[in-house]
Formats: C-alpha cells, structure tokens, sequence
C-alpha cells in the first residue's frame, strides 16, 4: 500500500471577498499532493494564488470549498503542535537578538525550553558557524535567509512552507542560496513546498514542478524533474537543463496559441547558446 502523501489538497476553492463587496476567485478545483520527505515547486503567473496555497497548508486561512490535509490532520492542529516551518521572502529577524537568539525565538514562540545545543546544530548546518552573535544588519542578505531557515527547522518540522525566500536577493547570492538550501533540505529530508517565480530555481531545487494557471489559480501540469541528486551548478549550464526550463516558461504564458509561442520563443527566449 502507497504511503499517505504529507500535504493533500482536495478540491480547492478560495474566494476572498473585496471591499466593494464583490468577490475574487483566487483558486478554484486545486488538487495537489505531496509525499513525504518530497520537494515541490510551484510556479505560476503573479496573483494565481501559489502563496494562498501555501497560507491554506500553514492553517492560517482557511478554504471556501475543499480539504487541506497534513499528514492525515488538520494543518491548524499541526501549526499549534509547531510542526510547520515557514519562511518568507522577507527573513523578519529580530534586529536587537543576534543569529543565536533569533534562531532560538522559535522555541519561545512554541512555549518551551530553549535548547541551544539544538540551535548551535543548526547554526553549523546552514554554514555561519562563526557568526552566532552577529546581529542581523551585521549579516549579508543571504546569511539572513540563512537564519530564517534555521530558525523554520529549529522544531524539527514535518513540512516546510517557503514562500519566495530568495526572492530579494540578486541574482548571484541567490544561486548559491540554492546550493545552500539543496545542501540543507539533502541533509533534513524535510517534506518541502516552495513558491517562487524562478524557473531555473524550480528545476535545480524540486523533485517535481507544479505549474498553476493565471487566476483563478488551478494546477495545470505537473512536471517530474529528471535530474539527478545532489545537483551542481554545472547542471545550469546543460542543454537538457535549458530545454526544459525554456518549456516550463512557455507553459506560465496564459492562453497562448501555437503562433504566440513560436514569437516567444524565437523572439524573447534568447538562443541557448547565448546563456
């Protein structure tokens, strides 16, 4: 018998309600799973709901129709057992605690006792063995991510929601941000979604891609990644790795024709050769 998938979304619908008092449709007949210990990209035009899904995994929303399973439950109840690690675009660090501190907020948050054998751990495993008492306007943007990240795996969760986490960091720092994260998820196994709008950090990261159309957001294609692990940043330069990341951003464009692909990818996509 198959295993029971760590995320399960059934029949998703949301409708968030405006203030004129009419109603937008942001998801609508979502199904999604994911298994456990598996990494899962979503990609998608802006505003197709790709981190409404993700607040609806968390249990801090709620679906109009629908079920949202994790690990067979409730994902409030997992949140409330702190079993859900999140991190955003923004690493919202606290600017007086230093990196030791702010990774150990999680505990506080969670109501129980500190434990700094536990953070010092993790301090080592996202690489700033060095900087535990450095503050956050001492760090680089992406060391900051780092404590982010750390501080979302303090409690050992059973799944980790990443909503765009690099998403403001330029384009190097974000690459290598990449190998940090793939390094990092290899070593915890951590069942794993992330939003983002970069193709290439879809592929290089994720077992599968999960393409969602332009709103209201529903999962149009799901892609399994066919590129071995641990992944190098040579693979970013392979002929396979650019044909498929240049198939998965035509898939993004809503609606187009076979007329407005072939302008796409002659005209916008650049030559291959050229990347």
């Amino acid at each position: 018998m198959a295993a029971a998938p760590a995320i399960r979304l059934a029949g998703i619908g949301k409708t968030f309600a405006t203030e004129s008092g009419g109603s937008v449709t942001a998801l609508a007949d979502v199904d999604l799973e994911v298994a456990v210990g598996e990494f899962v990209a979503l990609i998608g035009p802006s505003g197709c709901g790709k981190s409404t899904i993700l607040r609806l995994v968390a249990g801090l929303d709620q679906p109009s129709d629908g079920s949202v399973m994790v690990h067979g439950g409730d994902p409030e109840a997992l949140s409330r057992a702190h079993k859900l690690g999140f991190a955003f675009q923004d690493a919202a660090l606290l600017p007086w605690l230093d990196v030791s501190n702010n990774i150990a907020m999680s505990f506080r948050l969670a109501g129980v006792e500190k434990n700094m054998d536990r953070v010092a751990e993790l301090i080592d495993l996202v690489g700033l063995t060095g900087f535990e008492q450095a503050r956050p306007d001492e760090l680089s943007g992406g060391m900051r991510q780092r404590v982010a990240i750390a501080r979302a795996l303090a409690l050992k969760p059973e799944v980790l929601l990443l909503d765009e986490p690099f998403g403001a960091l330029d384009a190097v720092t974000r690459r290598q941000m990449n190998l940090e994260l793939q390094r990092i998820w290899s070593a915890t196994k951590t069942t794993t979604l992330l939003v983002t709008h970069a193709v290439d950090e879809a592929l290089f990261l994720a077992d599968r891609v999960l393409i969602m159309s332009s709103r209201p957001g529903r999962i149009a294609e799901a892609v399994a990644v066919p590129f071995g692990r641990p992944r190098a940043p040579a693979l970013l330069r392979e002929l396979a790795f650019h044909k498929l990341e240049d198939e998965l951003t035509a898939a993004l464009i809503p609606d187009a024709n076979d007329d407005a692909m072939e302008v796409f990818e002659k005209d916008i996509l650049p030559p291959i050769s050229d990347r």
